[in-house]
């Protein structure tokens, strides 16, 4: 595995966020974290990335425990795509981009022709590089969405957590995310582990699916296994009904009012 966590927990204020959780994660496949507000899913990508730090339990990546890892080696591995993202410095959206590129920028080195033919090119895959020299204030919220998304593909990492990535995006491009991280999985191998709260989408995109609930996980497999009107009312305690559907070519959820 990839990715161990062993009776992990976390809190903020005593208020506790992670509960006792394991979960195993492989390399080259897709996650969706699915779950009602304020269950965790966020919380564990931070702890997944390192910004946090489990009180109790194990996390091991690659076999080794995650704090062991220095940062630049860290971000070397893992990239994430932040719920929020807040700048208020004038940089333009190629520099944030750019950003993407440090771990592999000796510190007071200038970066290569390398790091700049990714970052063009990543921008052009996210249809960011009409505005490349615009200031990221400038920036709509999707727009500047879309520059965090480019940012987090440049750094090249083995694992690409996505928390509520298309959130602020259209329908448009938040498909063309979804098939970029695909293509990720499928052509390079790499992990994707998604927070997200459109259940049909994850379905689409997921190789396997998380659900949570109250810092624990509930349930979790593959799409076609665990993706049914069980799972949906006892994860929201909403009623639902689960079926194939061609067109999508997997399950889609139908919601009663």
């Amino acid at each position: 595995m990839a990715f161990e966590l062993e009776q992990v927990s976390f809190s903020y204020n005593r208020k506790r966020a992670i509960d006792a959780l394991f979960l195993s994660l492989e390399q080259g496949k897709f996650y969706g974290i699915i779950g009602p507000n304020g269950c965790g899913k966020s919380t564990l990508l931070d702890l997944l990335v390192g910004h946090r730090k489990p009180e109790s339990g194990h996390i091991r990546y690659k076999e080794k425990e995650l704090a062991s890892y220095s940062r630049r080696d860290l971000s070397k591995e893992i990239a994430l795509v932040p719920q929020n993202f807040y700048i208020n410095f004038p940089y333009t959206a190629a520099d944030i981009v750019m950003m993407g590129r440090y771990p592999y920028i000796p510190r007071f080195s200038k970066p290569t022709e390398k790091d700049l033919c990714i970052v063009r090119e990543i921008m052009v895959k996210t249809e960011t590089e009409a505005f490349m020299e615009r200031y990221i204030t400038e920036l709509s919220g999707g727009e500047r969405q879309r520059v965090v998304i480019a940012r987090a593909l440049v750094q090249d990492t083995r694992f690409l957590l996505l928390d509520e990535a298309t959130s602020n995006l259209d329908i448009n491009h938040a498909l063309k995310l979804l098939n970029l991280a695909r293509e990720k999985t499928e052509k390079d191998g790499k992990t994707v582990v998604a927070v997200m709260q459109n259940i049909n989408l994850a379905a689409m995109y997921c190789d396997e699916l998380i659900f949570m609930k109250n810092g624990r996980i509930v349930t979790s497999g593959a799409v076609e296994d665990i993706l049914t009107e069980e799972t949906i009312h006892r994860v929201f305690n909403v009623e639902s009904e689960v079926q194939f559907q061609s067109y999508a070519n997997t399950k889609q959820v139908v919601f009663k009012r």
